[in-house]
């Protein structure tokens, strides 16, 4: 919705890719394969230009994974996209969020903070490569699908990074009935970020939302099968914390615990 998850003015390329991405993140956080979807367009007028780049946008990326429309709507209204997706995934083999148990360790793909830090650069007028590569991250987000899938039988719980790590990874605990103790020390903040950022990239990394980014847990016995994996990925894989009894998730910073204040959006707060 614009205004809401893009500012006004956001290329219509990077709608249509945003709107599909989301998506098989959700997907891919089942470690599940991404089939078909449907999508429901609200526009405030018809403009064939700004359709057909949102079209570009759309079908790039779902040629890249596979995945078909198959059906939807398309109405005159307040600026929006809503995609509806399906895959399959086999009998015992979904990786949801209730999985993980004390001894597990945590862990995350790419580099959290970078979306949010990109979203806020678009009203900045700071050029440089490393302001255009967050902007980027905002922008065209990847959903890890292949990621995914290849966890599956090694993630005991699983979801995407859409709301921010800290309140995402809280949501994950909650569900499994456990705790964790994790180390912003090990937080894989990104080059881009600290350069444009500094002293706030792990802040951004804590609280920021659309980075769609794998967050899971795995017992230590399945670690080495991880790395090896994980050695044949194109984006990095960091253990940042461990599963506990109990419940919360703990911050230490240097040793030190740290309080992660509660700025996640609420659309209803």
């Amino acid at each position: 919705a614009e205004g809401t998850h893009f500012p006004a003015g956001t290329p219509a390329a990077s709608v249509g890719h945003r709107c599909l991405a989301v998506n098989l993140s959700d997907i891919a956080a089942m470690a599940a394969e991404p089939l078909w979807f449907s999508l429901a367009l609200s526009l405030p007028e018809a403009d064939e230009e700004w359709v057909g780049e949102f079209a570009r946008g759309l079908f790039a990326l779902a040629d890249r994974f596979g995945v078909e429309l198959v059906g939807g709507d398309t109405v005159r209204g307040p600026l929006g996209a809503t995609v509806t997706i399906q895959g399959r995934v086999r009998p015992g083999r979904a990786v949801r969020r209730t999985g993980a148990a004390p001894g597990d360790g945590v862990w995350v793909t790419g580099h959290p903070g970078d979306a949010v830090a990109g979203r806020l650069l678009l009203s900045e007028p700071v050029s440089g490569t490393a302001p255009e590569a967050l902007r980027r991250r905002f922008l065209y987000p990847e959903p890890r699908v292949r990621e995914g899938l290849a966890l599956a039988g090694i993630a005991s719980a699983m979801l995407d990074v859409s709301d921010g790590l800290d309140d995402d990874l809280r949501k994950l605990l909650v569900a499994s009935g456990v705790g964790a103790e994790v180390d912003a020390e090990a937080l894989p903040l990104s080059a881009e970020l600290r350069s444009v950022r500094s002293g706030g990239a792990g802040g951004c990394a804590l609280t920021g939302g659309d980075d769609y980014e794998l967050c899971f847990a795995v017992h230590p016995a399945d670690e080495p099968r991880l790395r090896e994996l994980a050695a044949t990925w194109t984006v990095p894989v960091t253990r940042i914390g461990t599963v506990v009894s109990g419940a919360g998730c703990r911050w230490r910073l240097h040793g030190q615990p740290i309080d992660v204040p509660a700025t996640t959006y609420r659309h209803f707060r």
